[in-house]
């Protein structure tokens, strides 16, 4: 659930109603549910948490709050604990107007669909009621230690990074105490930037999404390297050096090689999505490593990463999931996984980064009148043929249609920017034809 504070469905009625739901859909595997609840730093969490706790409660449930926390780390202490769920407060890279809630199992792994389902019906049941009554202010617990002893082990090569001084931007979000604490207490030299949240600032030209100032400082600072994490923490971005952006594919691509040089690449494959560049799989072809690909969603690589047994998966923008250590994304657990491959390799991110060689993309967006079968208009179907043919195993065509717009998403990867483009153009051509 995600929305603007404040307006259905994140109103008070409905944000207490979605607890006592929570509550009753769970399975009954004991007689009162226990619930961690924690939240990023936007001004309504506060009062989100406690209309979601007072819900809860009403049906029976037991809460505890985490207060300000990241949401891998409400995923790792809910797996950790006696919980039964936890739940994490957070609109992740949205503006501070936005908020959200998402739902961990006691295995801290995100929710079922068929769950889900089953809470959407039961908040929708008009034959019950949460009384109309005061929701009491929560008290925090102080689990931030717990979960940074766990992400530590991530990285137990520290000391052979020497004196690493490293840029740090929190995106004003949850990770603005835990990262700066967790590096500092490794002996690195940490240049925070995006470290004083305020309710509003949370990702305000800051963090993953906006990494542009980031690269300034890691140049400008004289760092080896630079982490942008997003609001709630979930992911992570990067910049070497030389103040050049470093995305998911890179980290994905240069995290396989060193897992499975060590022989803890399970079943020498990891998991991406659609949105993952060609060149990420060509690289860990080369590498002898398999790619899955999956649906654009971290929930999609953790499903798929669970049923194939991996041990990586993630997305472009910066969603890692080491399944070593949780099967959700953690911005924090990814960067300690890149400083352990620098230590371990003696390499520099630029040069592990390097390994990776993108191809151009093009994506094209074409407004339709209805989202027809592609196999059922032959000259589109023909068209998208025709160019699959001619990119061989070169490229990547992707035709997909958007799931909230009246638009068929066209993207192209191939070796030639001006091919591709015209490539494109010519299953665009057939689409406005036939279906716009």
């Amino acid at each position: 659930m995600r929305g603007h504070a404040g307006s259905p469905p994140l109103d008070a009625h409905t944000v207490r109603r979605l607890g006592a739901a929570l509550v009753r859909a769970l399975p009954r595997a004991s007689n009162a549910h226990r619930l961690l609840i924690g939240r990023d730093t936007r001004e309504s969490g506060e009062w989100i948490g406690r209309e979601l706790a007072h819900g809860a409660r009403t049906a029976g449930g037991f809460v505890t709050s985490a207060g300000v926390i990241s949401t891998p780390a409400v995923a790792y202490l809910t797996r950790e604990g006696v919980y039964d769920a936890g739940v994490v407060i957070s609109a992740s890279h949205n503006p501070f107007e936005d908020n959200g809630i998402k739902v961990f199992s006691g295995a801290g792994e995100k929710f079922t669909e068929r769950l889900e389902r089953e809470i959407e019906q039961v908040v929708a049941d008009a034959s019950w009621d949460v009384p109309d009554s005061h929701a009491p202010a929560l008290d925090d617990d102080d689990f931030s230690g717990r979960y940074l002893d766990h992400a530590r082990a991530a990285l137990p090569d520290a000391k052979a990074l020497g004196k690493l001084r490293v840029a740090v931007d929190c995106a004003n979000g949850a990770t603005a105490v835990l990262a700066p604490r967790l590096l500092a207490e490794l002996g690195f030299d940490v240049e925070p930037l995006g470290c004083s949240p305020d309710g509003r600032n949370i990702n305000l030209r800051s963090g993953s999404t906006h990494p542009e100032p980031l690269a300034l400082a890691v140049v400008d600072r004289g760092c080896r390297l630079g982490i942008a994490f997003d609001g709630d923490g979930d992911r992570a971005i990067f910049v070497d050096h030389l103040g050049r952006i470093v995305d998911g594919d890179a980290i994905m691509l240069l995290a396989a090689r060193y897992l499975q040089s060590i022989g803890r690449l399970e079943n020498s494959a990891i998991v991406a999505t659609v949105m993952s560049n060609i060149g990420l799989e060509i690289a860990l072809r080369e590498s002898g490593i398999g790619l899955v690909r999956c649906p654009v969603g971290d929930k999609y690589v953790m499903e798929e990463m669970i049923r194939r047994d991996l041990s990586l998966g993630g997305e472009q923008s910066g969603h890692i999931i080491f399944s070593e250590f949780l099967f959700t994304g953690d911005g924090l657990v990814t960067a300690l996984n890149v400083l352990q491959v620098m230590a371990a390799t003696g390499r520099e991110l630029a040069d592990l980064a390097s390994q990776l060689t993108a191809y151009p993309q093009i994506l094209l967006n074409v407004r339709v009148r209805a989202k027809r079968d592609l196999r059922e208009v032959p000259p589109i179907a023909i068209a998208i043929a025709d160019v699959e043919r001619r990119l061989g195993d070169a490229g990547r065509l992707l035709v997909r249609y958007s799931g909230t717009e009246p638009l068929l998403r066209i993207m192209l990867e191939g070796q030639d920017q001006d091919q591709i483009r015209a490539w494109a153009e010519e299953i665009a051509a057939e689409v406005r034809t036939h279906l716009a």
